[in-house]
């Protein structure tokens, strides 16, 4: 495998010498993907990485009316399709055949009738159809052009509701429609602002919806659908943040995720007649993160994420007594759902050794069951490298003391000293957690590069002030933390402070930008996909049904104070200040960060003379999600990192 890598790298450093001293740009055109400088894949780090990109995940989807079978997302061709599993480990049968990402679920109730979604080229305008699982034959009944979203049935399958917005538009519409044939939908509901549907009241003649405004401030109300006009719940002058809201079995009352009066989110009960609240998550210091009702009512599961890693408990719903959970290793859980009888608890986890897959609870033999085993490279799962969670301080105090920012770490084996690749996230409203990658498996395995994906401040997790810290005119504090970070770097015996690389992903991508730029001296190289250039331009041409939930994070560019401070910040603006190595990533039908973000920021680049890598994929948007290219990006980064971060045979 070393002697590979080596001549791998040999091979790369021979390309790199030929382009050189080429004049101008080398751009190169295979299939979907545009590439510009560079180079072959060195033969080495190619073969070698095939088992870590040929990893494979599973995700539950819905539990099928009869209880018997499940639906799970996953990808044994180019992008993740629905499958029924109809046993514990049984074969995974394949329902869709699309060359785009396809995800949905069986109308409840209701036969075999699936409900799926999926857009076109990544462009995130997603339609609805219904498909007859005897047949395999399925209907379109969205316009084709629309974003439709936040699909929700009644809880017989009666009746479904949708929410519609166009690329240019802020306003939403709401529809309903008969759940079988929804040929002639209602337009129920419309306005600006991100409206979505919840839940349908189990007599179906209420629809709880939702408008968001930031990952802090949402609100709810109850809209009755025969008049038309709409309640507020819990009418409050304070901001509150709502997610996951659903009408209780009996309809007297609201379950729904909220911060009120916390610095994290717990899991609420609403009365609705009398706006009393129960707090059913008990006195948790971790944001609850989703929940599941039994199709009777009599339980309620949910999750929470402690310091990154999900962790599960079940209760009943009339007391609030604990019912047995499943312990869960370190990881994070998604899709949790109960089987129509409330026997079971299907559930999705992603861990550092376990690439993604569902186990079931069986509540009455308190025993959880592995219903499927996704392939891993042929890698032993045990090979792989479990995550440190480590902290560091940074620049400011909290409560008198130094304020520590958290950061999970892919240490590889031996003493180093090793180079480093800073991962930020995007969202920013997000956070780095113990999921399986199998990237950063092979980075740190066979690449000797140590890992650091660190959650800085405007991260999810941590509580709502702590979410607030990088907004408007503190952004660039954000950017102080990654500076921290490298200082932290420096104290450490087994990394290397002299090759530190960053690469992130949109809002990632920012900051990678912005490392480039502020820690010239300190870092080596740097990867942005899809990110963001310039905070003015980014907001005159992202989506329109997307741009307020934006300006809310970075700042309305609309007033001439806040329009100064995102232009003097901006990558664009201080792009002469790269100097490294850069390697830009984009999809062209990116409805959220614009293919013009990438171009300007190239352009400013090569303007200075620096060394750019560019890539593009024609039928991909915020971030790839087809096989092939995604294997191309991953492989054509490992090379860059290979020359411009490791710099020496890798070992």
């Amino acid at each position: 495998m070393k002697s590979l890598l080596l001549a791998g790298f040999a091979l790369l450093a021979l390309c790199q010498g030929a382009m050189a001293q080429a004049p101008g740009v080398v751009r190169q055109e295979r299939g979907n993907l545009v590439t510009e400088n560079v180079p072959e894949t060195p033969a080495g780090i190619r073969d070698r990485i095939q088992q870590y990109l040929n990893t494979r995940a599973a995700s539950f989807s819905s539990w099928s009316p009869d209880g018997r079978s499940i639906l799970i997302s996953t990808r044994f061709g180019e992008t993740n399709q629905i499958h029924r599993v109809d046993a514990p480990m049984g074969a995974r049968r394949q329902l869709t055949f699309f060359p785009e990402p396809t995800g949905g679920g069986y109308r409840p109730g209701q036969g075999r009738t699936i409900l799926f979604a999926k857009d076109k080229g990544g462009d995130e305008n997603f339609q609805l159809y219904l498909m007859d699982e005897a047949t395999g034959g399925y209907t379109r009944f969205t316009d084709g052009t629309s974003r439709n979203t936040s699909a929700v049935y009644s809880l017989d399958g009666e009746r479904l509701a949708w929410s519609r917005s166009t690329k240019d538009s802020p306003r939403y519409q709401i529809f309903t429609a008969d759940g079988g044939a929804p040929k002639e939908p209602a337009l129920v509901y419309e306005d600006e602002g991100a409206w979505a549907p919840r839940s349908f009241s189990p007599d179906k003649s209420k629809l709880l919806i939702s408008r968001g405004v930031s990952v802090n401030e949402s609100y709810l109300w109850v809209l009755d659908l025969q008049t038309r006009q709409k309640t507020q719940v819990n009418p409050s002058s304070k901001q509150i943040s709502y997610d996951g809201a659903e009408f209780s079995r009996d309809g007297r009352s609201i379950l729904t995720v909220s911060d009120e009066d916390s610095d994290f989110a717990r899991l609420v009960r609403i009365d609705l007649a009398s706006n009393t609240k129960t707090i059913l998550s008990g006195d948790l210091k971790w944001d609850v993160e989703a929940f599941s009702q039994s199709r009777d009512g009599r339980l309620i599961a949910y999750s929470f994420n402690e310091a990154g890693a999900s962790k599960v408990r079940i209760i009943s719903a009339a007391t609030g007594a604990s019912v047995p959970a499943p312990d869960l290793p370190l990881g994070v859980i998604s899709g949790l759902g109960f089987s129509p009888d409330g026997t079971k608890l299907a559930l999705s986890l992603s861990a550092a050794s376990t690439t993604g897959d569902v186990w079931v609870w069986d509540l009455s033999a308190r025993k959880l069951i592995r219903w499927t085993e996704s392939e891993t490279g042929g890698i032993q799962s045990s090979q792989f490298i479990t995550p440190s969670l480590i902290s560091y301080p940074t620049f400011d105090q909290i409560d008198g003391k130094q304020r520590m920012i958290q950061a999970y770490m892919y240490k590889p084996q031996g003493a180093g000293p090793h180079p480093v690749l800073l991962y930020p996230h995007g969202g920013p409203e997000s956070q780095t957690r113990p999921s399986f990658s199998g990237f950063f498996q092979f980075l740190a395995k066979e690449m000797g590069i140590a890992v650091i994906a660190p959650n800085v401040r405007g991260s999810t997790g941590y509580g709502r002030a702590f979410v607030n810290l990088d907004n408007g005119k503190l952004r660039e504090d954000s950017v102080k933390d990654m500076g921290a970070l490298i200082d932290w770097v420096a104290t450490q015996r087994d990394l290397d402070a002299k090759r530190v690389g960053v690469y992130g992903g949109s809002y990632g991508g920012y900051m990678a930008y912005a490392v480039m730029i502020t820690y010239a001296d300190r870092v080596v190289a740097g990867i942005s996909a899809v990110g963001i250039s310039n905070f003015v331009t980014f907001l005159e041409n992202t989506s329109g049904y997307r741009r307020d939930l934006r300006r809310v994070e970075y700042g309305d560019e609309r007033d001439a104070d806040m329009r100064a401070f995102q232009e003097k910040i901006s990558p664009l603006t201080n792009a002469a200040r790269i100097t490294k190595p850069m390697f830009i990533i984009q999809g062209a039908n990116d409805p959220r960060v614009p293919l013009s973000e990438a171009a300007q920021m190239l352009k400013a680049i090569r303007a200075n003379g620096a060394d750019a890598w560019y890539m593009m994929a024609k039928d991909e948007g915020h971030g790839f999600a087809k096989k092939v290219n995604r294997d191309a990006q991953n492989e054509a980064i490992a090379a860059f990192l290979a020359a411009k971060l490791v710099g020496k045979p890798v070992n």
